[in-house]
């Protein structure tokens, strides 16, 4: 039983301890070129994943916004969050600030849904829009 324990335990250990190399000799260049390439190419795997969740979220927000404006068009200030600007916004300025919020999550979708620094742009374009949108 102790020996199962024992291998049992070295076999985790093993598992869970970092692989140990000559640090002595340098990485030739092929095999740094090839490490390199690994790990951007798990970078970008990672920050497709992630700009796919925001993309997801966003729109998600962009629905609920759609959904919202057209509460407001049916039966005006019957929303909740709507209702308590009821007396010092008119029912058209809230319909036209989510559209604008609408258009703001739809720019930075397209900005994150492409990869290039070009789109990236649109992500800029929805947060100056955002910006002005609270001011």
């Amino acid at each position: 039983m102790k020996k199962l324990a024992r291998q049992w335990r070295k076999s985790a250990e093993d598992e869970l301890s970092l692989p140990i190399r000559d640090d002595n000799l340098p990485m030739d260049t092929q095999e740094q070129e090839e490490l390199v390439r690994s790990f951007e190419s798990g970078h970008a795997q990672l920050s497709r994943l992630w700009r796919s969740v925001f993309v997801v979220l966003l729109f998600c927000f962009a629905g609920l916004l759609v959904y919202s404006i057209f509460q407001q068009v049916a039966s005006p200030w019957e929303l909740r969050y709507h209702a308590y600007f009821m007396e010092e916004v008119d029912s058209w300025m809230i319909i036209c600030a989510d559209w604008v919020a609408v258009v703001a999550c739809s720019l930075a979708i397209v900005g994150l849904l492409h990869d290039s620094r070009h789109h990236r742009r649109w992500i800029w374009y929805s947060f100056f829009i955002g910006m002005e949108y609270m001011s």
